[in-house]
């Protein structure tokens, strides 16, 4: 039962996904649905991060003694100036790893 539900979910995903990507299949969507759906991946990751951010041990703690908020503080600042993403990978899990 729980292959037959893993092989339906990759079906799923993969027609959802060919469906859009296919460059031969006519289906077009309009500039207000693209525009829209450029939304999502920025919504999707700022809801995984900013708990495990922003959150420890179940209050908010903003201060300095957060490891996570330096680091995220950090990358950000990185991937501002460098605009360079395996840099700022690197570096910030680098201090994440010496800091926490």
């Amino acid at each position: 039962m729980i292959w037959l539900m893993i092989f339906s979910m990759a079906a799923v995903v993969f027609i959802s996904r060919h469906l859009l990507l296919e460059p031969k299949l006519p289906l077009r969507l309009s500039k207000g649905t693209q525009t829209f759906l450029s939304y999502s991946a920025p919504a999707v990751l700022t809801a995984i991060f900013a708990p495990i951010v922003f959150v420890q041990e179940g209050q908010l703690d903003l201060s300095l003694d957060n490891s996570y908020l330096i680091c995220a503080v950090v990358a950000t600042i990185l991937a501002l100036a460098t605009r360079n993403t395996l840099l700022t990978t690197v570096l910030s899990m680098g201090l994440f790893f010496v800091i926490h």
